[in-house]
């Protein structure tokens, strides 16, 4: 297992994080305590430390179960949990990101996880309702009192997260350290605004869904139908199937399986970014875990951004385009031996 950065708070992340949406079976598909705790112990054997859970997943469970799997060791992982969706359908205040709220599920979290802090706290979605000034003085007296270390910020538009950031600085609150999204090589949306914004703030990226829901593991070319989702994927457009072969035939190449492909695919890319593995039995998580000791080629990797680069739409389009980047930094572009400089050239041309 390698690991990355934190931002420049120095803390260390696996290479990979553990995603626990699937530990417990209160929704009908999850998996069992034991099963949780061999997932678990593969995880932590490999080296892995970052355990990414929410108060809403299985209802609470999958907290409580983390709870009596890591006494004696929670100090080993970096815990991070989230708020925001709603815990009781007869309370409104138990949704959202006002104050109120946020001391609430931090309590509740503390006790089914059985510790007194958490590491790292994900403001689960967007709450149009809360002011941003609202919810990062809150996060921060939070941060204050001990209860949490760092927080973090789970599914809102860059513009957003740039906003929220801007102005805990300007007020030397806590900003968020580190931004969760979906990405994967079906839906690589992130790349027009997140991932820039990202990179600006030193934010590492947690991507969820690498495997875009099973997609990218091959079995859907050959009619298998899974579970269906309450919330849309952009799995299905023009080309997608031509990706999900082109997964296949890597796979076969190198001799490992299509998800690992996927996995390792997201672990490459810049950023960092840090794919979240998660899975329902020990045997796909066993499959998932091993895509830390796949590596793909140049070669690989330029086959796939080929069949899945996305467009990025204006102004960033226009930006790559070569006589508006000469114009802007001239013809000596090539000349300057700067990182920043590097940057836009890869960015642009594709040349360092």
């Amino acid at each position: 297992m390698k690991y990355r950065l934190l931002g420049t708070t120095g803390v260390r992340l696996s290479e990979v994080a553990l995603g626990t949406m699937t530990f417990g079976e209160d929704w009908g598909w999850g998996a069992s305590p034991d099963v949780s705790a061999r997932m678990l112990d593969l995880f932590a054997d490999a080296g892995g430390n970052v355990i990414d859970t929410a108060d809403v997943y299985t209802n609470g469970t999958s907290e409580t179960i983390l709870g009596e799997l890591l006494k004696g060791r929670r100090d080993r992982f970096v815990l991070a949990t989230k708020f925001t969706n709603q815990t009781d359908p007869d309370d409104p205040n138990s949704a959202g990101n006002h104050r109120k709220k946020i001391v609430t599920s931090i309590e509740a979290s503390l006790r089914r996880l059985q510790t007194d802090h958490i590491d790292l706290y994900w403001v689960h979605a967007r709450d149009l309702l809360t002011g941003v000034d609202e919810l990062m003085r809150a996060l921060d007296d939070q941060v204050r009192l001990g209860k949490i270390l760092y927080p973090a910020v789970s599914d809102w538009a860059a513009w957003e997260i740039a906003e929220a950031n801007t102005t805990a600085r300007l007020h030397d609150w806590s900003p968020f350290t580190a931004v969760q999204l979906r990405y994967n090589l079906l839906d690589r949306s992130p790349e027009r605004e997140l991932l820039p914004m990202a990179a600006a703030f030193d934010l590492p990226v947690f991507a969820w869904g690498p495997l875009a829901e099973g997609r990218l593991t091959g079995k859907y070319l050959s009619g298998h139908t899974g579970r269906v989702t309450e919330v849309g994927r952009p799995y299905t457009q023009v080309g997608s199937d031509d990706i999900v072969r082109e997964v296949v035939a890597i796979s076969d190449e190198i001799g490992c399986t299509p998800a690992q492909v996927a996995i390792s695919w997201v672990r490459q890319q810049p950023g960092p970014v840090i794919p979240l593995i998660a899975a329902r039995t020990e045997e796909q998580f066993r499959d998932n875990l091993a895509a830390i000791d796949v590596q793909l080629s140049q070669q690989h990797l330029d086959r796939l951004d080929a069949l899945s680069r996305p467009t990025l739409g204006f102004p960033a389009d226009v930006m790559r385009d070569a006589s508006v980047v000469s114009g802007i930094y001239g013809a000596q572009l090539a000349d300057i031996d700067d990182p920043r400089a590097r940057a836009v050239r890869r960015t642009t041309t594709g040349a360092y």
